[in-house]
């Protein structure tokens, strides 16, 4: 439980401080610097988790499949629509990309799924601190680039995390290992670079609708350890 606790304060620590950076006045052109800057580092973050993980996969078809599915039923929902219609209300579109885009960065990839297990299984708490590290700064980055609104965040990474030390602690112990975790890795990186190409205003991918695709490979392997197929 420090892991957990120590993320979700490094990230209403890190997100207040750069609100409070912001509240002393950025100028619009260091506002864009920032725009570009996480914006590359959400490309450089999500290319690793794609080259870093594709390799390891034993299932080369399931991210495709996981995209188009998840594409499909974001697209089906309007999840973007929505998302996009109830932040902008508090602090326009641009918002709304920069929750997305964080709340991917922060929740994929192995310190923020496999850490959990770690501290579930042998209350080991490394990565999650180690993770916590990572949050901290990135909520600065963030809060002093977007706002209050990023606060929303927080919450979002303790239920993610918190939802998969649970499942560790007293469902499954191994569900999210090995395989689990680099299918879901996999698919979010193509997700994390998706929102990079909007920050970057290279295209302006509906990120949100895909994001349907992170759950795909979690059915998949529910369904594969029921009924031993595949």
């Amino acid at each position: 439980m420090i892991g957990l606790a120590a993320n979700l304060a490094g990230a209403v620590i890190g997100t207040v401080i750069g609100c409070l950076f912001k509240k002393r006045g950025i100028s619009k052109r260091y506002e864009n610097a920032l725009y570009v800057a996480v914006g590359l580092a959400a490309l450089g973050i999500g290319i690793e988790n794609v080259t870093e993980n594709l390799p390891k996969s034993h299932y080369p078809v399931l991210f495709i499949i996981s995209l188009v599915v998840g594409a499909l039923i974001g697209t089906w929902l309007n999840l973007d629509k929505h998302f996009t219609n109830l932040i902008s209300k508090f602090g326009g579109s641009k918002l709304a990309s920069a929750i997305v885009s964080e709340t991917l960065l922060l929740c994929i990839g192995a310190l923020s799924m496999v850490g959990p297990v770690m501290a579930a299984i042998k209350n080991d708490n490394t990565m999650l601190l180690t993770a916590a590290a990572l949050v901290f700064v990135c909520s600065i980055i963030f809060g002093a680039g977007f706002g209050w609104g990023m606060l929303t965040v927080p919450p979002i990474l303790l239920a993610w995390q918190g939802g998969i030390y649970l499942i560790a602690k007293y469902l499954s112990v191994d569900f999210f290992t090995g395989p689990v975790v680099v299918e879901i890795s996999l698919v979010g990186g193509f997700l994390v670079i998706a929102t990079a190409f909007s920050l970057l205003k290279i295209k302006d991918i509906k990120t949100l609708d895909f994001l349907p695709a992170l759950f795909i490979p979690v059915i998949f392997f529910i369904i594969k350890n029921l009924t031993g197929w595949f």
